[in-house]
């Protein structure tokens, strides 16, 4: 499958006039995080459309709705966890340090993780 494939394979996608419509850089990266984690066969096209479209069903009709890639990034985490690559525990300890990091770090600089 090609990358355009994915994407026209995948629930409600945004895509502009050039391909996918990012509003900030995570949602970038966390896009190709989940194209190079398909490609390495961590999982199949399938789980990640099916995962993905069970957390864009999640939004209630007529409510406000999480931002396209919140969904997005929730779907990849759990689908991460689901096939025993990390666990949701792992994740949340390593937005936690990342968080502290950024908040310890001056603006401008590159933020560092400590081990």
């Amino acid at each position: 499958m090609t990358a355009s494939d994915l994407m026209d394979a995948s629930p409600a996608i945004p895509i502009g006039e050039d391909g996918p419509a990012f509003s900030a850089p995570w949602e970038a990266k966390v896009f190709a995080m989940t194209l190079s984690a398909y490609d390495a066969g961590l999982f199949t096209w399938k789980d990640w459309a099916q995962t993905l479209g069970a957390e864009l069903a999640k939004d209630a009709p007529g409510a406000p709705c999480k931002p396209y890639y919140e969904h997005w990034l929730t779907a990849f985490e759990k689908l991460l966890a689901t096939k025993g690559i990390t666990s949701l525990a792992d994740l949340a300890s390593l937005q936690q340090a990342w968080d502290k990091a950024a908040r310890a770090t001056p603006h401008g600089e590159p933020i560092a993780l400590k081990s």
